[in-house]
This record gives structure tokens, C-alpha cells and sequence, in this order.
């Protein structure tokens, strides 16, 4: 049986019932104070599209460039596309997620495999005829 989740005594559903300022209470400290400072321009639109997602104005999946922005209750349970530098990553946000960033989900740096070295790299193969 899955267990049921849980933050601070509070189910998912009870979470996404509070309005910010309850929110504010159970968060931890670094989160509550960037939340108080308000949202950048960017995380309101963000927000905006969220909103209209939720209200069923748009069935568009939503993309975003924000990766700073935090993972509040509203957004359980949304796929949205976050950039990663290169392209756009899907990410389903799970209540586990909540008070981490979108950016955290997404990597931005991938791992690099080098192949053979080419002519001219080492001392050895710097006099080889290329032809």
C-alpha cells in the first residue's frame, strides 16, 4: 500500500487549501523569506499561466525559462517544460517537491565523453602524413 503523503502533519489536499500567508507558517525559513520578498516579474507570469491552466482557459503544456521559481501546492500534479540550457525537459511536480525550485529537477550539464585524441595531439602522431 502506498503511503500517503505528508508535510508537516498536512496532507496534499490540505496543503492546497491554504492560502500563502498559512503556507508561510509550516515553510522553512530560507523559503518563507524569498516568498515574503514577492515574486520576480518572471514567476508571476509563470503564475499567470498556471492559473489559466488550472481555470481550463488553455490546455497548453506550459513552458518556462524560470527555473527560480519555488514549487508551491497549486502545482501538484502539472507536467511543465523546464528549459535546461539546450532544450525543453518535461517534469511532472509531485507534492514530495514542494519548497525546492523547478530548476533543481532539470540538469543543465550532461556528462561529456571524450574519444580517441586526433592527429596532431601528441608528440607521436604529430609527424604522421595525414593523407
Amino acid at each position: 500500500m502506498a503511503r500517503e503523503f505528508k508535510y508537516r502533519g498536512k496532507t496534499a489536499e490540505e496543503l492546497k487549501d491554504l492560502s500563502l500567508n498559512q503556507l508561510l507558517e509550516i515553510l522553512p525559513a530560507r523559503i518563507r523569506r524569498s516568498l515574503k520578498r514577492g515574486f520576480t516579474p518572471d514567476q508571476k507570469k509563470l503564475l499567470e499561466k498556471i492559473n489559466d491552466f488550472k481555470s481550463e482557459k488553455k490546455k497548453k503544456t506550459i513552458k518556462t525559462h524560470c527555473r527560480s521559481m519555488l514549487i508551491l501546492p497549486d502545482m501538484f500534479g502539472m507536467k511543465i517544460l523546464i528549459h535546461s540550457g539546450k532544450e525543453f525537459v518535461p517534469v511532472e511536480i509531485m507534492p514530495e517537491m514542494l519548497g525546492h525550485k523547478l530548476g533543481e529537477f532539470v540538469q543543465t550539464r550532461q556528462k561529456i565523453e571524450h574519444k580517441a585524441p586526433g592527429i596532431g595531439a601528441t608528440r607521436s602522431s604529430k609527424f604522421i602524413s595525414v593523407k
